[in-house]
């Protein structure tokens, strides 16, 4: 038996116990997958506040509609999915987006240039959690969770090319604090 069979076993398991609303059952499906979606929550959310609102609600979610879960794909990529539409639901509440370039200038592909330097993968998560709300929201969705701009708009009620507008913002954003890292970096070093 492989560990991803005794994984696949726990959760069946785990799913039965609350599918019968054992409490025990859910404390523990909690605890297993609690880790991962905090880290999913963060990067939508604003701050660690923020981000444990999202996990409770997207839990509620869980636990209300786990009998819809038909067992096709993994059970945690199901609820990672659930994380991410509470995320985006709350935003779309709090949040009304507005193109910010001109959807023309979208199709001229903004290059990510390379600096040379091993930027830290923390350092980077730090940059984009900076975003505005809805740079890092688009920017989640399309680079991370892998939506496309059709699908972004449809799930946040913007039409298409906002969402790309968005996107090429957000990547120009980036481009720009990390060059002024690698300043400031040099500038330290002496190099």
């Amino acid at each position: 038996m492989q560990p991803n069979d005794d994984k696949h076993i726990l959760y069946n398991q785990l799913i039965a116990g609350c599918l019968k609303n054992h409490r025990d059952a859910q404390y523990k499906l909690y605890n297993l997958l609690a880790g991962k979606m905090f880290a999913v929550c963060l990067r939508y959310a604003k701050n660690r506040e923020a981000a444990e609102d999202l996990l409770q609600e997207g839990f509620v979610k869980v636990f209300n509609n786990i009998d819809k879960f038909r067992g096709d794909g993994s059970f945690e990529g199901w609820v990672r999915r659930i994380m991410v539409n509470t995320a985006v639901e709350h935003y779309r509440k709090s949040t009304k987006m507005y193109p910010i370039v001109n959807v023309d200038d979208v199709n001229k592909q903004i290059p990510w240039e390379d600096t040379g330097d091993d930027m830290q993968l923390e350092d980077l998560m730090n940059m984009i959690g900076q975003l505005s709300p809805g740079y890092r929201t688009i920017f989640n969705l399309y680079v991370v969770e892998g939506y496309s701009h059709k699908e972004i708009g449809e799930m946040l009620d913007i039409n298409e090319g906002t969402s790309k507008s968005q996107l090429a913002r957000a990547r120009y954003l980036l481009m720009d604090m990390v060059k002024k890292s690698e300043i400031v970096k040099k500038s330290e070093t002496g190099a």
